[in-house]
C-alpha cells in the first residue's frame, strides 16, 4: 500500500512540475510577442472637460495573424475605455503560430 501511496505522490509531483513548465512557456511566449505597430488612445473630449484621468486596464487575445481578436475591459474609467477599445482595432502584432493573450494599461492624464 505505501509504494501505490508513493508512486501517486510522484507522479502527481511530475504533472505539477509539467504543468507549471508549459505556463512558463505561454508566459514567455507572450511576452516575446512584438508590436508591430500601435496606436494611442484619443484623450476624449468628456475627458478634457471634466479633467479626468485615470488607467485603464484590458486583456487582449492577440491571433496568430496578429490582429487583437478578442477584448476584456479589466478595470478603467467609462468615458476613457471608448477611446481605448478604438485605439486597440489599429494595433498589429508580429505573426505567431498561436494565439496569445496579453494585459495592457493605458495612462489618461490631462493636458496641461
Amino acid at each position: 500500500m505505501r509504494e501505490r501511496g508513493s508512486v501517486v505522490k510522484r507522479l502527481a509531483y511530475v504533472l505539477c512540475l509539467a504543468g507549471m513548465c508549459f505556463c512558463m512557456t505561454c508566459v514567455q511566449a507572450q511576452e516575446a510577442r512584438k508590436v508591430l505597430s500601435q496606436a494611442q488612445p484619443d484623450y476624449p473630449e468628456l475627458a478634457k472637460r471634466m479633467r479626468l484621468q485615470g488607467t485603464v486596464k484590458v486583456q487582449v487575445i492577440i491571433g496568430t495573424d496578429g490582429v487583437i481578436k478578442n477584448t476584456k475591459v479589466v478595470g478603467g474609467n467609462p468615458v476613457l475605455v471608448e477611446s481605448t477599445l478604438e485605439a486597440l482595432k489599429k494595433w498589429k502584432y508580429a505573426p505567431s503560430n498561436s494565439e496569445t493573450t496579453a494585459m495592457l494599461e493605458f495612462n489618461f492624464h490631462p493636458p496641461s
